[in-house]
């Protein structure tokens, strides 16, 4: 991976970190979750408008990827229903470059030298060890919620690998981004209206700005990803992205003025040397 490309997947996990954070707003988790699709979708059919739509080799991984995102929608706002954002996040994102790695060795079967891989290893471990400080809950209900988490780890590495082969098969990333990114949104809008009714929904409209603000960030970071995927390997790609979860702490202590502990010390320590790693090798 080079610097530049390096560069631009970090401050896409940094607009990771933020959207994450506007789905906690108070709002009911499924409904935040369920805006932002939308909002994503409403500010990519411009871009598609531009971008066309990308050949039809492409449409299968597509349609694969709309899928698992609706799985990751559902187990994310299902996780955060159940547990505080500082529990989930990092499970579900930390878990995520791991199983992409074995994915990608094992399906694509790109190659990783050993640093590279000691350096993903080390990432993961750092931004899963943050979650140590996130229990709240009795011990079932942190269970349920740590299974959403791990399934919500699941369905980011399987679009990650799919969403990398299918932008790679598009022969540019911009068409492909732009087409998910509208088709994304409408399977949610209608499991939504499908549990809440329109009634139900009405919530939502006292968050719009938010919602088209953690929107915004959202595309634009996963955006970002999926183009680095067609010039990097796709496994380091995914593990710099979950450096979000150090943004999101760093955000926690000098903006929100949390304690900084020595978990999430070691933790940010872990998660940088892992980042050397993957960078030098």
């Amino acid at each position: 991976m080079t610097f530049p490309v390096f560069v631009i997947v970090l401050s896409a996990a940094l607009l990771h970190a933020g959207w994450n954070a506007v789905i906690k707003v108070r709002l009911d988790p499924f409904l935040a979750m369920t805006l932002l699709c939308a909002a994503c979708g409403l500010i990519a059919l411009p871009a598609l408008c531009v971008t066309g739509l990308p050949p039809a080799a492409a449409w299968p991984w597509v349609a694969t990827s709309v899928v698992l995102h609706l799985g990751y929608y559902v187990c994310l706002s299902e996780a955060y229903r159940r547990a505080d954002m500082g529990q989930i996040y990092p499970i579900a994102r930390g878990s995520a470059p791991l199983l992409t790695v074995v994915l990608s060795l094992v399906l694509l079967h790109e190659t990783m030298s050993a640093g590279a891989l000691a350096g993903v290893a080390l990432l993961g471990c750092g931004v899963v060890l943050l979650s140590l400080r996130g229990h709240r809950h009795s011990a079932s209900r942190n269970r349920l919620a740590l299974g959403f988490a791990i399934l919500t780890a699941i369905m980011i590495a399987g679009y990650t690998v799919v969403d990398g082969v299918g932008a790679r098969t598009a022969g540019q990333a911009n068409s492909y981004a732009a087409v998910l990114f509208v088709l994304d949104a409408l399977p949610m809008l209608v499991l939504c209206l499908y549990r809440h009714g329109l009634a139900g929904m009405a919530p939502m409209r006292r968050f719009l700005l938010p919602g088209l603000a953690g929107g915004a960030m959202s595309l634009v970071a996963y955006w970002i990803v999926i183009w680095a995927m067609t010039v990097a390997p796709i496994a380091l790609v995914a593990a710099v992205r979950e450096t979000s979860v150090v943004f999101a702490g760093l955000i926690a202590v000098f903006i929100l003025k949390e304690p900084f502990s020595r978990v999430r010390a070691a933790a940010t320590a872990l998660t940088v040397l892992g980042l050397v790693l993957t960078r030098l090798f």
